[in-house]
């Protein structure tokens, strides 16, 4: 996907969201993030909307505070507030354009308001998956989202700096040690490779890989995102260790 697909891709599953909790009791308690009840998960999206259309917009060079982000208050918001936060995001990355030189957290990379639309648009969509369960509904994905979602969530989650903040991910890495993601309808396949000193990933299968996990690729996505238990694939291989990887590479 590109830079346009993803910020409109940032408004279409706001509006997702916003339809998926129409009157659902905003009391609820989010399994996935289960301090919150869905009113303050829906703060915490729209929140975190117009925190990033800030940095994007003063072009900042450091984290603005994060204490509303962080810290959702779950006021009654009418999903009008909820699609507005979407929509100025869009607007000013559509304005900004790809290559605005704006602060990410991700070091030695480029400073681009890119990173925003990607990130954002899939940090929506996971959200949106959160609420839609919480609500009792079916939560489904497109299959390019779905694929955009999972290779972003892969290249974050193998970035060098995460041995230093997670120092237990050194357990992981070993002679021989890859595991297998392979969506069953999908032509997509993706292999982690821990067998360096370094955490890696890359297209397409493992020729003997450690563990399989073979599910739909949304499954997939929400398994790697901690939304779903490893159980809901077709497990082959060394269990344990792709149990022990799900626990120690956990985000958003």
């Amino acid at each position: 996907m590109d830079f346009h697909e993803r910020c409109a891709e940032i408004l279409r599953q706001t509006e997702l969201l916003a339809a998926a909790v129409e009157g659902a009791d905003r009391t609820v308690r989010v399994a996935a993030c289960p301090e919150w009840n869905l009113g303050q998960l829906l703060d915490h999206v729209g929140t975190g909307h117009r925190w990033a259309e800030e940095i994007v917009r003063t072009r900042a060079d450091r984290w603005p505070r994060e204490d509303e982000l962080r810290n959702p208050v779950g006021n009654p918001r009418a999903a009008s507030w909820l699609v507005a936060g979407a929509k100025a995001l869009v607007a000013t990355l559509r304005e900004a354009g790809p290559e605005a030189e704006v602060f990410t957290p991700v070091p030695n990379g480029p400073p681009r308001a890119a990173f925003y639309a990607r990130r954002f648009m899939n940090e929506t969509l996971i959200h949106r998956a959160d609420a839609t369960l919480a609500a009792g509904g079916e939560f489904t994905v497109s299959p390019e989202v779905a694929h955009d979602a999972m290779e972003e969530w892969l290249e974050l989650g193998s970035l060098p700096q995460l041995l230093e903040q997670v120092p237990e991910r050194r357990e992981l890495l070993g002679p021989d040690r890859t595991i297998h993601l392979a969506p069953t309808d999908h032509a997509a396949a993706w292999t982690v490779d821990l067998a360096g000193d370094q955490l890696a990933w890359h297209p397409g299968p493992a020729s003997n890989a450690t563990v399989t996990a073979a599910a739909p690729l949304g499954d997939l996505l929400l398994m790697v995102y901690g939304r779903l238990p490893s159980e809901i694939a077709h497990r082959t291989g060394d269990t344990e260790y792709l149990d022990r990887w799900l626990s120690l590479v956990g985000f958003g």
